[in-house]
């Protein structure tokens, strides 16, 4: 299964949205890839690698392609395809994202 979507969160796939991106990709019994749209097939790296979805330097805005094979693969590929379009990341669920707007002086 193969889906291209527009990668929505601000950060593109840096940091904490890569991360989120290989937590969910790990959450599920199938392989799933991800490259940049532009690249083909030649340009897809596995999507369970922090290192390998952030060397992709995707930014907000760019197309990837997202490709899943295996047994969950439909709903792996719908989490993965749901999480790259959201255009709002999540809340610093540790609670560390730099404290609260209402303690500053």
């Amino acid at each position: 299964m193969e889906r291209t979507v527009t990668v929505e969160p601000e950060a593109g796939l840096h940091a904490r949205p890569a991360s989120k991106l290989v937590q969910t990709a790990n959450r599920f019994d199938a392989d799933v890839s991800i490259g940049r749209a532009d690249d083909g097939d030649g340009g897809l790296v596995r999507a369970d690698s922090m290192l390998s979805v952030s060397g992709l330097n995707v930014g907000h805005g760019e197309s990837v392609c997202v490709v899943a094979e295996g047994p969950d693969a439909e709903a792996a590929l719908d989490a993965v395809c749901d999480l790259l379009t959201s255009p709002v990341e999540e809340a610093d669920e540790s609670g560390t994202d730099g404290g609260d707007a209402e303690d500053a002086p």
